[in-house]
């Protein structure tokens, strides 16, 4: 069970340092919507590698950067609203996903591993690939976190300052679409967005400054990973879904907390 478990537990424990931080921006900037359509995007991506022959997680990583350079381009250069090219983008990339892949013959795919994840599959060389991803996102986050923090509060005031807004807005986005793709086969394309929101949302409630809330997430994230693989190798439960509720357990009781006036 250890052996089983272990590099699900820890990968977990690894990603939840990126998904705490892009998390809080993601709430903070209400990018709730973005991350979903990078998210359904995933299976496009599954698709394309199966068709290319090539590992289709890093199929995952190349398309969801480049939907969201696409998007950006997009939202600069038509006159629609965001969330009207995000849903666009989203059902589109998903449904043209889900018709590549009845279109593969002699293929078999596991579409529940990619839609709901498959942690207990995770092993050493998946370790590997989200370590390497985890410190350059955490470096990269770490050193633009200053001007990424002043873009999300004050965007005229960071613009006073000499920051380029739109190229930091670039860059939370390659972030987020890089976070995402890291951790699709943890918790699936379908739930991937859950594992930024909750745990930033419920540190939200214990929080003063930006840094408290994400160290508090970061805090979250890790108890929803380990109490939702305890969970899962207690009841048989899939694994992905089990550490969703338990953040979501976790958000409930802090909605208990009552907010000083």
């Amino acid at each position: 069970m250890f052996e089983i478990l272990f590099p699900a537990w820890f990968s977990g424990i690894l990603l939840s340092l990126i998904t705490a931080p892009l998390g809080a921006f993601v709430v903070w900037r209400k990018m709730a919507y973005f991350g979903d359509t990078l998210s359904h995007s995933a299976l496009l991506g599954v698709a394309l590698g199966l068709f290319l022959e090539v590992n289709p997680y890093l199929a995952i990583i190349i398309l969801t950067l480049v939907l969201a350079i696409l998007m950006v381009w997009l939202e600069n250069k038509t006159q629609f609203s965001v969330d009207t090219l995000l849903g666009i983008i989203a059902h589109s990339s998903l449904s043209l996903g889900i018709i590549t892949v009845s279109l593969l013959k002699n293929v078999r795919v596991d579409l529940m591993a990619y839609l709901f994840g498959d942690l207990l599959a995770m092993n050493y060389q998946d370790i590997m690939l989200i370590s390497i991803g985890v410190v350059l996102i955490l470096a990269i986050l770490i050193y633009f976190w200053t001007p990424l923090l002043s873009i999300t509060i004050s965007p005229e005031l960071a613009q006073v300052e000499g920051i380029n807004i739109h190229k930091m807005r670039i860059l939370l986005m390659l972030l987020t679409a890089l976070t995402i793709a890291l951790s699709m086969k943890f918790v699936g394309a379908l739930i991937i967005t859950s594992l930024l929101i909750i745990p930033a949302a419920t540190a939200r409630r214990f929080s003063k400054t930006p840094e408290m809330m994400v160290f508090f997430a970061v805090i979250f994230s890790m108890l929803s990973v380990s109490l939702g693989l305890f969970l899962s190798g207690l009841y048989d439960t899939p694994s992905g879904p089990s550490v969703v509720i338990s953040s979501t357990i976790f958000f409930v009781l802090s909605l208990l907390k009552r907010e000083k006036n």
